[in-house]
């Protein structure tokens, strides 16, 4: 009863608005699915998924009540590298902590907006990771970013009852008639005054450009293609290219040997122009994404200056550099990115799992922020906000996300102003896993022309139930 009384006590330190709800239930599933071909980034094959499916019960003071929902891939090999620690280790790590933050959350007495849920249960889902290095004598901890992205779903879920409990899309709930404080309470002074709104636009893009991920392994000709999968889809970059009209590649570099590196992006730059061409399409462009594999900045100073001079028509087609070095920033602030980040943004993803790594990131010569659903809604959209006043580049990246997690993903690229693209892959390495979906939005699910349509995206709550 303490602890319940305890998780009440953030939601009732202001005025609460008539509009706040609180949580009545929320319930789990955990589902299995192959990958149809492996996906190697970062040095590591993945060739399956768990999916951690959450719904969640909201109700007003008056009595109404609706029910949300959210999924997303428990991306254990990213969000918890262990070398030498088995998959299923990590992965039950992460369900045992899934439970805990079941309990926890539906520990959270008080009426609330979700923001205010998401911040005063943050700490206490930490603590909950914590508790579950111990119990399940983890070699290493639980590190945040992957209880970001365990607790993820659970936050949407939240957004999505509380949009559908008052008739509106959960992007448009964000400002001074639904929220009791300003985003100083939950970034830093800088934002006295400003609300969310001011950053998340209302009307959403009806499109977003996507990018199709191309795995440090994938069969770029159909002449690599070692096994032939025939279940109707592509099985090459050359093929995937006209199927899905693709306009953005995002390359999977492995780092560390730079003249592989170097010939991996020279080779898709080929296959690319030759597949481009024959459908007379010319404006393409290219992300690059180490996984925080360059051993240090001067290894990818040298790759930015080695790739000008083996392919340079690749080079200019580059729109940024992905976390190119390891993720732990404080222990490595001697990897600066001012000289890399002044040919192209220099964008974070593993490293982002706060305000305060932000910050540091752009005193480390940063430019960008790769905003993901994974490391939560609530989350995402406050660093949008941040990204956004400190003049920083934005993207939206993937966990390999089907089904509801894509819709979330899509909805958070179409409310971002200045959003580049959105990175969406599940439809080439596990697309069983968004089945059904192709009906309800086919412009996301049945991508032809590289661009993810929004049509039907602004119905109440985040439309990922």
């Amino acid at each position: 009863m303490k602890r319940r009384a305890f998780l009440a006590m953030p939601a009732i330190l202001a005025a609460a608005p008539s509009t706040d709800a609180r949580i009545d239930d929320v319930r789990i599933e955990f589902k299995d699915y192959l990958y149809r071909a492996p996906y190697m980034f970062g040095g590591r094959e993945v060739d399956r998924v768990t999916i951690l499916e959450v719904r969640c019960r909201m109700s007003l003071r008056g009595g109404k009540s609706a029910e949300g929902g959210s999924s997303m891939p428990m991306g254990n090999v990213w969000s918890f590298p262990a070398p030498g620690v088995p998959y299923d280790v990590t992965l039950g790590a992460m369900k045992t902590l899934a439970e805990k933050i079941q309990r926890d959350t539906k520990s959270f007495t008080g009426y609330a907006h979700p923001l205010d849920i998401s911040h005063a249960l943050e700490p206490v889902y930490l603590r909950s990771a914590e508790e579950t290095t111990r119990e399940l004598k983890l070699p290493m901890p639980v590190p945040k970013l992957c209880t970001l992205v365990t607790a993820s779903p659970f936050d949407a879920a939240i957004h999505d009852a509380f949009g559908k409990l008052h008739g509106r899309n959960s992007f448009t709930m964000c400002g001074r008639d639904f929220v009791r404080y300003d985003l100083a309470h939950y970034l830093n002074q800088e934002f006295r005054g400003e609300y969310l709104d001011g950053y998340v636009s209302a009307k959403m893009a009806p499109r977003v450009r996507m990018y199709h991920s191309v795995g440090a392994s994938d069969p770029l000709t159909r002449a690599e293609v070692k096994k032939h999968l025939n279940d109707g889809l592509p099985e090459c970059l050359e093929d995937w290219i006209p199927y899905s009209g693709v306009t953005a590649l995002k390359l999977k570099l492995n780092g560390g040997d730079l003249a592989a590196d170097l010939d991996r992006v020279a080779a898709i730059d080929r296959v690319t122009i030759a597949a481009q061409g024959k459908r007379d399409f010319q404006d393409w462009i290219y992300s690059l994404d180490f996984n925080e594999r360059c051993p240090n900045v001067e290894y990818l100073l040298e790759f930015e200056r080695g790739i000008r001079g083996k392919a340079p028509a690749a080079f200019d087609r580059v729109q940024y550099i992905e976390q190119p070095t390891a993720r732990d920033l404080a222990a490595n602030r001697g990897n600066t990115m001012f000289e890399a980040a002044k040919l192209r943004p220099v964008v974070i993803d593993e490293s982002l799992t706060g305000l305060d790594m932000l910050l540091v990131a752009r005193e480390m010569g940063y430019t960008g922020v790769a905003l993901k659903a994974c490391k939560g809604q609530s989350q995402t959209l406050l660093l949008a906000a941040a990204a956004q006043k400190y003049g920083m580049f934005r993207c939206v990246q993937d966990l390999t996300c089907p089904g509801a997690a894509l819709v979330h993903s899509v909805g958070i690229a179409a409310h971002i102003p200045g959003t580049a693209a959105l990175e969406a892959n599940a439809r080439e390495y596990v697309p069983l896993a968004s089945a059904g979906w192709e009906k309800k939005f086919p412009g996301i699910f049945n991508v032809r022309d590289g661009w993810l349509k929004t049509t039907g995206l602004d119905a109440p709550g985040l439309c990922t139930s």
